[in-house]
């Protein structure tokens, strides 16, 4: 089951309590006070994983806290300090504060780690309190509780390229010949319920990871269909691969299928739109008379573009449109990672 968006409360550890008390031993005549400090709560982190892929962990828990530090002892003894606990979460995952919406941290790549609740700090027991006109204080603090937030975790996945096109251009089909993902394939709209991703190989050194999300249609960015809730995914991609049907008989015509695709896209958000783009035509082997291709052609052609034509079910021009991509990412730089500046004094890092 595919998550991609949770709330979580989370809280440090609290505290322990200092402690009050006096030692009382024999030939000790003055023992004076001897009550020991509380020990410090854990704190909790989250951290990305490579390992994980979806939120749904989050679904059934959604309250999480560390460990309470232990309260002082006798004999000057220090409470123990609380474990830290560690979430894991997919790398991609957003952390929002879900009462003022700020943006906490971003886990842009894998083995991050974001102090997401800090523990409360232990209390100082009596011995602390002893001066030499104040031989017997009876003073203890108590332990401070340790923060506590509500999160929103938002999943972002991370690809280098992302498919996008009206439902039933052939998206999963393609995924599915040049990675080893294996999405759901059938003649039905929307048959992709949530996004897949497939790591597409060119040889044993270059490589690059796609994902395919569900089908967009008119509409989309107002909730229509499902690709409104999906297209978040794509945001974070270098390069866009637009699918656009030209089998006979589809119904659409291609052109107008480009603009409304762009269209939502834009609407969406401008910086998915602007990002850079191979325009694909699909399911070429069943283009019939060659009408609606060859519309196509002209559309690119006075657009300046290259079209690429492919069928997933042939393999026409499927080893051309990965040289095709690969090159294209050479071209595009890799997004930065983000520094620990964005994310303010109160979210530190650990990069391992």
């Amino acid at each position: 089951m595919f998550i991609d968006e949770a709330v979580i409360r989370i809280a440090g550890g609290d505290g322990g309590n200092g402690c009050v008390a006096f030692r009382r031993e024999k030939f000790v005549p003055r023992g004076g006070p001897s009550g020991g400090d509380g020990g410090n709560g854990g704190s909790l982190y989250l951290e990305s994983s490579q390992h994980l892929n979806t939120l749904l962990q989050f679904r059934y828990k959604r309250e999480f806290s560390a460990e309470r530090g232990r309260h002082g002892e006798g004999s000057n003894r220090r409470g123990r300090d609380g474990e830290d606990l560690v979430l894991h979460v997919p790398a991609g995952t957003v952390v929002y504060d879900n009462e003022g919406g700020e943006k906490l941290y971003d886990f842009d790549a894998p083995d991050e780690r974001f102090l997401a609740a800090r523990g409360g700090r232990g209390g100082r027991g009596n011995a602390r309190f002893a001066t030499s006109t104040h031989q017997a204080p009876r003073r203890a603090d108590p332990g401070r509780p340790g923060e506590r937030r509500i999160l929103r975790l938002e999943l972002k996945l991370l690809a280098d390229v992302g498919l996008v096109g009206f439902p039933n251009v052939g998206k999963s089909t393609l995924i599915s010949r040049l990675s080893a993902a294996r999405p759901r394939i059938a003649d039905y709209p929307f048959t992709t319920l949530e996004p897949h991703l497939g790591v597409v190989g060119l040889d044993l050194e270059r490589s690059f990871v796609m994902a395919d999300i569900p089908g967009l249609i008119e509409g989309a960015h107002d909730g229509k269909g499902l690709g409104v809730r999906f297209l978040k995914h794509i945001e974070r991609t270098r390069l866009l691969v637009h699918l656009i049907d030209v089998a006979q008989g589809s119904g659409r015509d291609p052109v107008e299928d480009y603009g409304v695709i762009m269209a939502e896209l834009r609407n969406f958000s401008t910086g998915v739109a602007s990002k850079p783009m191979l325009l694909v035509a699909s399911r070429v082997d069943a283009a019939g008379d060659g009408e609606r291709l060859a519309g196509l052609r002209g559309f690119a052609k006075d657009r300046g573009e290259f079209l690429h034509e492919i069928s997933g079910v042939t393999g026409q021009g499927l080893e051309d449109l990965k040289s095709a991509i690969w090159a294209k990412l050479e071209e595009i730089p890799k997004p930065a990672l983000m520094s620990s500046l964005e994310v303010g004094e109160h979210a530190p890092v650990t990069r391992f």
